[in-house]
């Protein structure tokens, strides 16, 4: 797999496209129709601020949502959602019960249509996530548990797979080892996505991690990504998720160290907006600056 190269011809004819949606949009949010991204993989790591936030935008036209950022951050993600051209989120996983990653899903539940729904079998007693139970049992929706060994997609038509390959066990005492994570296939690509998934958990996992792309875990601290887990992955990418300014410091140094020395691209949402990785199944293309939910909340 490589990284697509667009000439400046090309590039030009798109970047007219994409002008001439954008001046009908709203809200800033550029408006696609669907048809420029259609059997492709598009994965929109979300500028929510200090939290998590992926939409995907699958090869055979459906899509998935994981995670939603803090409560304040549900309208901008529908309308960003909307603005791709897409109504429905047939997949919604919430990786682990803490606000900066499930809080809008409620809201979020409440004002779109939603397919199949996945959470780990770990609670508390937050707001948040009795809102979101609340919202699921208000539109008839049952969480299918969140644990290695479910498979949520296999579309052998589009070579398309999404397996949960953690948490293989639950840590109740440390939600965030209770985080699911995902690794999504699509012909010779590879995404790994790890919620907030420290150290140990990623330890445990029994699957295959190799990845092109990987979201790092925990918004880049030092708790979760090690030079093991990165060599078991081996990716092209890396995508952080996190604030500017946060009180944490995320990204911590010795993360951001060790993906050099991993010889990764390494992205992050906090200086460069919302970052997408696009892939046809053989190379991938990545886009940043794009819209800010994290500044139009």
């Amino acid at each position: 797999m490589r990284r697509r190269s667009i000439n400046r011809v090309t590039a030009f004819v798109l970047s007219a496209v994409i002008l001439l949606f954008s001046l009908s949009s709203c809200d800033g949010f550029p408006f696609f129709t669907g048809s420029l991204t259609e059997g492709k993989l598009v994965c929109h790591y979300l500028d929510i601020g200090q939290g998590d936030s992926i939409f995907i935008e699958l090869p055979n036209n459906k899509t998935m949502l994981i995670d939603s950022g803090e409560n304040y951050h549900g309208a901008g993600i529908i309308t960003y959602i909307k603005s791709t051209g897409h109504d429905k989120i047939d997949y919604l996983v919430g990786t682990h019960p803490h606000s900066d990653h499930i809080g809008s899903l409620a809201y979020i539940v409440r004002n779109f249509e939603i397919g199949e729904v996945y959470l780990p079998k770990v609670s508390t007693n937050s707001k948040v996530y009795e809102d979101l139970l609340k919202a699921l049992k208000n539109k008839k929706l049952t969480a299918k548990s969140g644990k290695a060994g479910v498979n949520i997609i296999d579309d052998s038509d589009k070579n398309l797979q999404a397996d949960i390959i953690a948490p293989v066990k639950l840590d109740k005492e440390n939600l965030n080892n209770s985080s699911i994570i995902i690794k999504m296939t699509f012909e010779k690509t590879s995404f790994l996505f790890t919620g907030d998934a420290e150290k140990s958990e990623l330890a445990s996992v029994k699957s295959d991690l190799s990845a092109d792309v990987l979201k790092v875990g925990h918004h880049g601290s030092s708790t979760s990504t090690t030079k093991d887990f990165l060599k078991k992955v081996n990716p092209k990418i890396a995508v952080i998720s996190c604030g500017a300014g946060n009180d944490y410091g995320h990204p911590h140094k010795n993360t951001l160290k060790l993906l050099k020395q991993a010889d990764c691209e390494v992205h992050r949402t906090d200086r460069e907006g919302t970052v997408s990785v696009t892939s046809d199944g053989r190379d991938y293309e990545v886009k940043t600056g794009l819209s800010s939910i994290a500044r139009a909340k």
